[in-house]
């Protein structure tokens, strides 16, 4: 998923709980068109060394090799579950995989292309990372970053507010999602600019068209979700996801003809280096 959302992509440093690829992939298309947008807005011509961190399940990985067929390819995962899925992805020579934390990660030499999609709001703080980052890439060399920027989204904020509950505080309060885990684009053009990379930051809202039972649900299950469940066992995991998905299908209801409309805001930032 080089990067789907934070692709079941993980990220070094991520919260507990074992990532599923299946899970995650039930939405690979709508998870995937944010890494394409990412990526038309970065002007490599013939980069020799492309990274993706966070690459999960490895299939947008690939796809970085199509588009620069002379680079050589490597995604960095810390997820078991998504490097063994990866594998399948794997060119010899050309794309490889391997186990690693995004926020130890150094290149053995200067980076052409560095992607990173849909896994630094899994960091806290991770402003000084992304320009760390920046200081790994080689003159002329691309940082290309998106992060979902819906953690004031009624997905987030009602599971924040069920952690924070009487009833659940003493267990999640520490794991319900924070509206400040990501910063607002000018933010990342801040951080870029201060990096020495010229800024190119936007932010755009999918309206995704979601299908079946408690679609939003199923959504968060491979995401923001994962982490809280992971606190829980049995018979709590199921009756905190029940008054989960009763609030959500409040703020998402199905519509006449049986879909459910989910908005998701994502940011997107690309700096090149002089």
């Amino acid at each position: 998923m080089a990067g789907m959302e934070h692709p079941t992509r993980t990220t070094a440093g991520s919260s507990p709980g074992r990532w599923q690829p299946d899970t995650y992939l039930r939405f690979a298309g709508e998870r995937g068109r944010p890494f394409a947008d990412l990526l038309a807005r970065v002007g490599a011509e013939s980069p020799e060394q492309v990274v993706d961190l966070g690459c999960g399940t490895g299939a947008l990985t690939a796809s970085l090799a199509e588009r620069w067929p002379a680079a050589t390819v490597t995604g960095v995962d810390s997820s078991p579950e998504m490097l063994a899925a990866a594998e399948v992805s794997a060119l010899p020579g050309r794309v490889g995989f391997e186990a690693g934390d995004v926020r130890d990660w150094a290149p053995a030499a200067p980076v052409d292309v560095l992607v990173s999609n849909a896994v630094l709001h899994w960091v806290p703080g991770h402003a000084g990372l992304l320009a760390r980052w920046a200081g790994h890439l080689a003159p002329g060399g691309w940082l290309a970053v998106q992060v979902p920027g819906n953690f004031r989204a009624p997905t987030h904020a009602l599971l924040a507010e069920l952690c924070r509950s009487p009833e659940w505080a003493d267990r999640l309060a520490d794991v319900a999602p924070a509206p400040d885990t990501v910063l607002e684009p000018a933010g990342y053009a801040d951080v870029l600019s201060a990096a020495g990379l010229g800024p190119d930051v936007w932010e755009t809202t999918y309206l995704h068209v979601l299908r079946g039972p408690d679609p939003v649900l199923a959504w968060v299950r491979s995401t923001v979700l994962r982490p809280v469940l992971a606190r829980l066992d049995g018979d709590d995991a199921d009756r905190f996801t029940a008054a989960y998905a009763t609030a959500l299908r409040t703020a998402y209801p199905a519509r006449p003809d049986g879909t459910t409309l989910l908005p998701f805001r994502r940011i997107f930032a690309v700096g090149s280096r002089p």
